[in-house]
């Protein structure tokens, strides 16, 4: 594991974070259940494992599903449900996954600044030469983005292991958690158009029943993997971002010519 930088903060303070560097995620009411009960869940968009929660809305998603051992289950819900999952287990104990794709929206960047600041804090070292070898104009540039989610509940006892769900960008465990025999660090594997994604930056959110979070910063090695340290008791989020040109995007007025991936996934490491 190759860790970046490290910092600890509270909620309300932003170190470093551009304001428009937004992470999504799944936030479970509960990372640990009992077979027998629901399951609730909020979408959450903001900083530093803060954010708003986000009510249900079917023209938003364009996956929504959660899987517990064979079992796969479409994730519906009413116009402006909040929590957005609320979800009925088919029964069993298991490692529940929840998966989550967001349809397209878009950002203009109005300052040139802004972008760079972008690239520089996602570590995109080439973007901003890519940008001026094709002429874009560097201000009022539209990009789209879209979000992959997945989430890890420990359902009874959360036996199981997480699966490539087949999102366009997403992390898989390696290890389960809430195993009892867990080590204390999680192996993961990112992936991109389901090939895995090498030397390519990891933020780890790790937040206290206090809502205190640290904030650190890993690579993936040559095979697309890492190997994240945790600690019992605690929350974590995993972000990574995948910025690329818009295919056959010529002139900033033709619409976007940036597009980003989100990749996140959260879970929970019970306390001893």
């Amino acid at each position: 594991m190759n860790i970046k930088h490290f910092l600890s903060i509270g909620c309300t303070v932003l170190f470093g974070v551009p304001a428009f560097a937004h992470e999504f995620w799944i936030e479970p009411i509960k990372f640990q259940v009992e077979s027998d009960a629901p399951v609730h869940a909020q979408l959450r968009n903001g900083e530093l494992f803060s954010g708003s929660a986000q009510p249900f809305f079917p023209q938003r998603n364009t996956r929504f599903e959660a899987v517990l051992g064979e079992k796969t289950i479409k994730i519906e819900g009413r116009m402006g449900d909040r929590p957005a999952v609320q979800l009925s287990l088919p029964g069993g104990d298991g490692l529940l996954i929840i998966a989550h794709e967001a349809a397209p929206a878009s950002v203009t960047y109005e300052k040139w600044s802004k972008f760079v600041a972008f690239t520089e804090h996602k570590d995109f070292t080439d973007a901003v030469s890519i940008h001026e070898a094709r002429d874009w104009d560097k201000e009022n540039f539209e990009e789209t983005y879209t979000r992959h989610s997945k989430s890890l509940i420990a359902v009874g006892n959360g036996e199981g292991t997480d699966r490539p769900m087949g999102l366009l960008t997403e992390f898989i465990a390696r290890e389960n958690p809430y195993a009892a025999d867990f080590d204390g660090t999680l192996d993961v594997s990112l992936m991109y158009k389901g090939a895995p994604r090498a030397d390519a930056q990891i933020e780890v959110y790790a937040k206290t029943d206090a809502k205190e979070v640290t904030v650190s910063v890993v690579r993936t090695d040559a095979q697309g993997n890492a190997s994240i340290p945790v600690e019992p008791g605690l929350t974590y989020l995993l972000d990574a971002v995948v910025l690329r040109p818009v295919a056959d995007a010529t002139t900033v007025a033709e619409g976007p010519v940036w597009e980003t991936l989100w990749a996140s996934m959260t879970f929970a490491v019970p306390a001893k």
